[in-house]
């Protein structure tokens, strides 16, 4: 992750629990699971902070009202797909410079928590 320079903000969403149909396994095609996801997103704030005006932040509930309403409305095979199209939609906004998606899949594996995927991109 890029060091946090002098005007940047971090913004952090953690663990959005989001219901989805997720895997390859024919009760994972049949049975939506709870998926969990973080972001890391970095943008320059400058304005934001001196205005104190919505609009010259990034919003991180438009960003995550998108994510939400993007995992629960299609199907996925594989976690890279999902954390990779996630990313994508956080890249769409332009003042994004860094962001990093992280995606959990509870009981993925018999004697473990969870599985994660953690995708990055940068401009």
């Amino acid at each position: 992750m890029p060091r946090l320079e002098p005007g940047m903000a971090r913004i952090r969403v953690k663990d959005l629990s989001v219901r989805t149909f997720i895997g390859i396994k024919e009760d994972e095609i049949l049975n939506k699971q709870d998926v969990l996801i973080n972001l890391t997103i970095l943008y320059p704030a400058n304005d934001a902070v001196a205005g104190n005006d919505i609009d010259h932040a990034l919003n991180y509930r438009t960003i995550t009202k998108a994510i939400i309403q993007h995992v629960e409305g299609n199907r996925f095979a594989l976690l890279e797909r999902l954390t990779q199209e996630l990313l994508d939609l956080v890249m769409a906004h332009p003042s994004v410079r860094y962001a990093e998606v992280e995606v959990d899949k509870p009981h993925a594996l018999r004697f473990a928590q969870s599985v994660s995927i953690t995708l990055a991109g940068h401009r």
